[in-house]
C-alpha cells in the first residue's frame, strides 16, 4: 500500500538530548556540593533513571489551558486514548483520517515528549466495514492498515502497541473474528508487518489483567518466549495495570522481571488506580517501586490525567482529582521514582 509517512525523525529526541545535558550538568553541580536533591516532576523524575512517565490523552483536550499545564508540567511521554484506533485512523477502507493522531505527535514533538502508539490491531473499536470481513480479505485489511497508520507516523512512535488483549483469562487466544477467521499466526503476522512499516519503533503485545503470576499472563509469557526464539520482532510488553485499592501485586514485580529475562522491555502502559487516600497510595508506590526494580521496565503510562476526564471517574482512579491538585497517589509515586528522596511540599505532611 502507498502511502505518505511523515517521516519527521523525533524531533523530540534533539529537544530531550538538551534537556538530560542540562539535566546532567545540573546533578553534577548540585552533587559536588553534596546537597544533591530530589527532582520535583514525575516525568523528570522517572528521566533521572532513563524512564519515562507518560499519560494517555484526548486531542481536543490539549486546547484547554489547565489540562495541557498539567499535562505539561509533569509528564514527558504521551499516547492516544482513542485517537490512533482503528476506528478512528482507517473509517473507510484505505481512506486513512489521521487528524487526532497528528494533533497528539505534533503537540509532544513541540515539547520534547515521546509518544507511544495505541494501537495497530485490537478486537474492539474496528470500524463497521472490518467486522464483516473474512478470510484473506480480513487479513489483507489488517495487513493494509498496520502499513497505512504506522508507515504514516513512522520515525515519531517510541513504541507500538502492535496487538491488543488477544487473550482470555485462562491463557487461551480470545475468540475475536481475528483468531476465528486468521488463525493463530495473525498476531506473528501483525508484528512482522509493524517492522516492516517502522523499523525503529518497538513493538509491544498490550493487555490488562496480567498483573501477576497467572493463566492469562503465563499465556501471554508462553507466546512472546516462543516469539523471541524463532526471531518474530517483538520488543516489549505492557501491562495496563487497571488496578484497585485491594489488587494484590506480591507477584507483581516477579512478573514483570520474567517477562524482562526473555530479552523484553516491559513497560506499565495504563494504570489508573480505583480508590482514594493512602490505600490508593499505596497500590501506586508498589506499581511504581516494582518498575523502578526491574531495569528493562523503560516507564509508566496513567490511563489519563485527571479523575474529571478517566473513563472510571466515579472510582476516582487516576494522580491529579477532578480540580487538577495533586493527590496522596502523586506523591507516593513521585517518592517511589526518587527512591525515597521526594519531601511533599509545606503543608502536606500527611501525603504517603
Amino acid at each position: 500500500m502507498i502511502h505518505s509517512p511523515r517521516r519527521r525523525r523525533r524531533v523530540w529526541s534533539a529537544v530531550a538530548a538538551v534537556a538530560t545535558a542540562g539535566l546532567a550538568a545540573t546533578t553534577a553541580l548540585v552533587m559536588s556540593s553534596g546537597t544533591a536533591q530530589a527532582a520535583e516532576t514525575l516525568g523528570a523524575s522517572a528521566a533521572e533513571s532513563g524512564r519515562y512517565f507518560g499519560a494517555a490523552v484526548v486531542p481536543n483536550l490539549l486546547n484547554d489551558g489547565t489540562y495541557s499545564s498539567a499535562l505539561d508540567g509533569d509528564f514527558n511521554s504521551v499516547v492516544a486514548e482513542n485517537a490512533m484506533k482503528w476506528d478512528a485512523t482507517e473509517p473507510n477502507p484505505g481512506q486513512f483520517n489521521f487528524s487526532g493522531g497528528d494533533q497528539i505527535v505534533d503537540y509532544a514533538q513541540a515539547r520534547g515528549m515521546e509518544v507511544r502508539g495505541h494501537t495497530l490491531v485490537w478486537h474492539a473499536q474496528q470500524p463497521g466495514w472490518v467486522q464483516n470481513l473474512t478470510g484473506n480479505d480480513l487479513r489483507q485489511a489488517m495487513l493494509g492498515h498496520i502499513d497505512g497508520v504506522a508507515g504514516h507516523w513512522a520515525g515519531d512512535i517510541e513504541s507500538w502497541d502492535v496487538v491488543n488483549e488477544a487473550f482470555e483469562w485462562d491463557g487461551s487466544r480470545r475468540q475475536s473474528n481475528l483468531q476465528q477467521q486468521l488463525g493463530d499466526g495473525w498476531i506473528e503476522e501483525a508484528f512482522r508487518a509493524a517492522r516492516d512499516a517502522d523499523p525503529n519503533a518497538k513493538l509491544c503485545y498490550n493487555d490488562f489483567s496480567t498483573d501477576g503470576l497467572n493463566p492469562k499472563s503465563d499465556g501471554i509469557y508462553d507466546m512472546v518466549a516462543d516469539f523471541k526464539a524463532r526471531g518474530v520482532p517483538i520488543d516489549c510488553v505492557g501491562f495496563q495495570s487497571h488496578l484497585g485499592s485491594n489488587s494484590d501485586l506480591s507477584t507483581y514485580q516477579a512478573n514483570l522481571q520474567r517477562f524482562a529475562d526473555l530479552g523484553v522491555d516491559v513497560e506499565i502502559t495504563e494504570l489508573d488506580v480505583g480508590g482514594s487516600g493512602g490505600a490508593q497510595a499505596n497500590v501506586y508506590r508498589q506499581v511504581t517501586e516494582a518498575c523502578m526494580a526491574v531495569s528493562r521496565c523503560t516507564g509508566i503510562t496513567t490511563w489519563g490525567i485527571t479523575d474529571a476526564h478517566s473513563w472510571r471517574g466515579d472510582e476516582t482512579p487516576l494522580l491529579f482529582d477532578g480540580n487538577y491538585q495533586k493527590k496522596d497517589a502523586y506523591y507516593a509515586v513521585l517518592d517511589a521514582l526518587n527512591d525515597g528522596d521526594s519531601e511533599p511540599p509545606p503543608g502536606d505532611g500527611g501525603h504517603v
